[in-house]
């Protein structure tokens, strides 16, 4: 249906979308730390962060490369796995008081203990253990995605992969990359993701956020993922669309990231709902939620407004991305459970 044939939503609809239960593919982990989580931490170690900071506390920068720098910076106060579990237990708390049931995030190794396996497993754990309180607490389900990063280059990102291969299971249930996209190609990266596959992970990639629908069929041929992270860019060449609906390969999306940062002039250029049209699996994401000043709540609302999308477009996509995650069969099966629209929506 076009959007011009959909019907406009109240706003008690609205409101009523926005607090669906959700599931979020695409997560960084330190870049869902709340400032005010971040500027205690930094008082605590005495360190000042002062420079990376609004007036009115908010994260400040001016570009996407500047906003990466702001984001390691950040993350420099993020020490020992006993922050680690803190970080954990506060951004948890911020997913599910935005009813996310199920989230992947991404983690990695060259911030959780520089790479070295040891220091990682330790990380891992602490992390682990203030996941499953927050499960006990709150119902929400965390995975955790191993990311290497791009601009940190290929050597170093074979470093991530042996993290990821020596912690895979259950919980640590995929590999992918992140970083600058700017800086050298998706098939620099083949060791790394090839070791990933071995241990049984499953890979996404982030590409075509910045570069054009070239990245994304470079992560699909070269490095083999079943997941785009963003891909927005891809609807520049509709062969390379429908290539990814052919192929079943499901995208990471997030809106209000992705308009934050200038890759889209605006929510209603944004082009997920031709992607969703075209038969392209799409899923819904915050990416670094406080860095870009959403929540899922607020993308649900925004994308209800703009698209006119009803609560059942909402399930579908969460069930998309449910079909989509790393997680085990059993783990997906109890999450679909609570992935339904409200009576009588």
């Amino acid at each position: 249906m076009k959007l011009q044939d959909r019907e406009p939503l109240d706003e008690e609809a609205i409101d009523a979308i926005s607090r669906l239960p959700k599931a979020e593919l695409h997560l960084h982990f330190e870049g869902a730390a709340p400032p005010a989580f971040i500027r205690g931490l930094a008082k605590e170690k005495k360190v000042d962060l002062s420079k990376i900071f609004n007036e009115d506390g908010s994260y400040a920068y001016r570009d996407f490369v500047h906003f990466l720098s702001v984001y390691e910076a950040a993350t420099s106060v993020l020490q020992t796995p006993e922050d680690f579990a803190r970080l954990c237990t506060a951004v948890l708390e911020e997913s599910a008081a935005n009813d996310v049931v199920y989230s992947e995030t991404f983690l990695s190794p060259d911030f959780c203990g520089g790479g070295d396996v040891s220091a990682w497993k330790e990380y891992l754990h602490a992390i682990r253990e203030a996941a499953e309180a927050a499960e006990t607490t709150h119902g929400i389900t965390l995975r955790g995605i191993v990311t290497c990063i791009r601009h940190f280059g290929p050597e170093q990102a074979k470093t991530a992969a042996l993290c990821a291969a020596e912690t895979a299971g259950d919980w640590l249930c995929g590999f992918g990359m992140a970083g600058d996209e700017n800086k050298g190609q998706q098939r620099d990266f083949a060791y790394s993701f090839d070791m990933a596959r071995e241990a049984g992970l499953h890979l996404t990639s982030h590409a075509c956020e910045w570069r054009g629908p070239r990245e994304v069929r470079d992560a699909v041929e070269d490095l083999g993922v079943s997941r785009i992270g963003h891909g927005v860019r891809a609807i520049a060449d509709l062969a390379t669309v429908d290539m990814l609906a052919e192929r079943g390969i499901t995208l990471e999306v997030c809106p209000g990231s992705n308009v934050f940062l200038g890759v889209f002039p605006s929510l209603d250029e944004h082009p997920i709902d031709q992607l969703r049209a075209r038969g392209v699996k799409v899923t819904v994401s915050t990416d670094d939620p406080p860095f870009f000043h959403t929540t899922m709540r607020r993308e649900y609302a925004d994308l209800a407004r703009t698209f006119r999308w009803d609560a059942q477009t909402f399930t579908e996509l969460n069930k998309t991305a449910m079909t989509a995650a790393f997680c085990t069969a059993d783990t997906r099966e109890a999450i679909l459970k609570k992935i339904k629209p409200p009576k009588g929506a």
